[in-house]
């Protein structure tokens, strides 16, 4: 029997003794999309969160977490983070912040601790899912135990996703 890799989200939580059930998916370089994860793993997407960076004009890097068939509400976002303006980090310098690569982010073991905000929509849900820190590599954690371990703050800050049609 073999023994799955942990990453180092695992074993950050594994040190911290939350309880977590990990899960891996095939993903695919051409859609990396947390609807995809939630898919693949026979996920409610409103359980399945995607970790976003972004530059506030006034604090820096600031990471949001929201479900993945949502979008970042960009105004929402910059007033809750007491910030004019955000700008998304651009993929090519996710790793040299964070120490993640797109579609791997993880709010948990990035390479400083960083304001994070997660959709208050979390609270609805006993278990939340979010990526374990590689491609592929997923979570299922209580929502209040992330929350607490990373002294997040909940709010309101996702809008409907718009179609690209």
């Amino acid at each position: 029997m073999s023994k799955e890799k942990k990453t180092n989200v695992m074993r950050i939580l594994d040190k911290a003794k939350i309880p977590y059930i990990a899960r891996s998916y095939e993903y695919k370089e051409s859609n990396l999309s947390g609807t995809h994860a939630a898919t693949a793993l026979g996920y409610d997407p409103a359980i399945v969160f995607k970790t976003i960076v972004t530059k506030g004009d006034r604090t820096g890097p600031i990471i949001f977490c929201l479900p993945s068939s949502k979008e970042l509400d960009l105004k929402a976002a910059a007033r809750i983070s007491k910030n004019k303006t955000l700008e998304m980090i651009h993929v090519k310098d996710l790793p040299a912040l964070t120490g993640y690569v797109r579609g791997g982010c993880s709010p948990i073991g990035m390479k400083k601790q960083f304001s994070t905000y997660i959709d208050s929509s979390c609270l609805f849900h006993e278990q939340i899912s979010i990526s374990a820190g590689q491609r592929g590599q997923q979570i299922l954690l209580s929502a209040r135990a992330l929350i607490d371990f990373i002294h997040a703050t909940t709010a309101d800050i996702t809008r409907t996703a718009s179609s690209h049609l």
